[in-house]
């Protein structure tokens, strides 16, 4: 029998040779397993850019990918579990996107307004993962609680706002409830839905509903105001 521990020598620690390898094939296994998620969920982006949401399929990502169907069951046991890393991938994205927006805004109204405004241009530049994200294009998909955690998260975010602006004047006191959120999501979509079905190549900047965004939006405030 043979033991191969952690020793020092000349004040230095000697780590097993054995040990060094096994760590090194385990992290080189974890990278190429990582490395074929990602190019998976690359292929089935590109899917959706074709052909919708809809069209993604382990059996034609496996195609792309130039592998066996079974073997990418071993990455994603099921086509749920693969829609659920794009929910997830998406709301990240999105995530981030809304952050960004909010940075040169001031608390409150604004920063409300502002990521109502940065929501819908995301849509439009990812139109695909955003009819995941906000429609139920796949029948029987259902987002694990992981996936949907960045969505939850810019929701709080707006009642923070809310509440925010009722305390400094922006908007009457009392507003800072779930109709008034409900009532200002429900604008935003709506402008956002008729936008992507009725010009759905359409940039923010020229699109026909997206015009109309800021004058809803100040209908809304309008609505709240003190």
């Amino acid at each position: 029998m043979s033991f191969c521990g952690v020793g020092i020598v000349s004040g230095r620690q000697q780590l097993c040779p054995v040990a060094v390898a096994t760590a090194y094939s385990s992290a080189r296994r974890t990278d190429r397993r990582q490395s074929t998620i990602d190019e998976a969920l690359g292929h089935a982006r590109n899917i959706i850019d074709e052909q919708g949401v809809g069209a993604v399929s382990i059996s034609e990502i496996a195609r792309r990918m130039q592998m066996r169907p079974p073997s990418l069951y071993k990455y994603f046991p099921s086509l749920n579990a693969l829609y659920d890393r794009l929910f997830e991938m998406g709301n990240v994205e999105l995530s981030r996107y809304v952050d960004d927006a909010r940075l040169s805004r001031e608390p409150g109204l604004d920063q409300l307004l502002e990521q109502s405004r940065a929501i819908i241009r995301w849509s439009m530049t990812e139109p695909g993962l955003a009819a995941l994200l906000f429609w139920r294009p796949v029948p029987g998909f259902e987002p694990s609680e992981a996936a949907f955690a960045p969505a939850r998260a810019i929701v709080d975010q707006a009642r923070e706002d809310l509440a925010t602006a009722v305390a400094r004047g922006e908007l009457s006191p009392g507003v800072d409830s779930e109709d008034a959120l409900r009532l200002l999501t429900s604008v935003v979509s709506g402008i956002g839905s008729q936008q992507m079905s009725n010009e759905p190549g359409a940039t923010y900047e020229t699109g026909s509903y997206t015009g109309l965004l800021d004058d809803a939006l100040q209908m809304w405030v309008r609505h709240y105001s003190p």
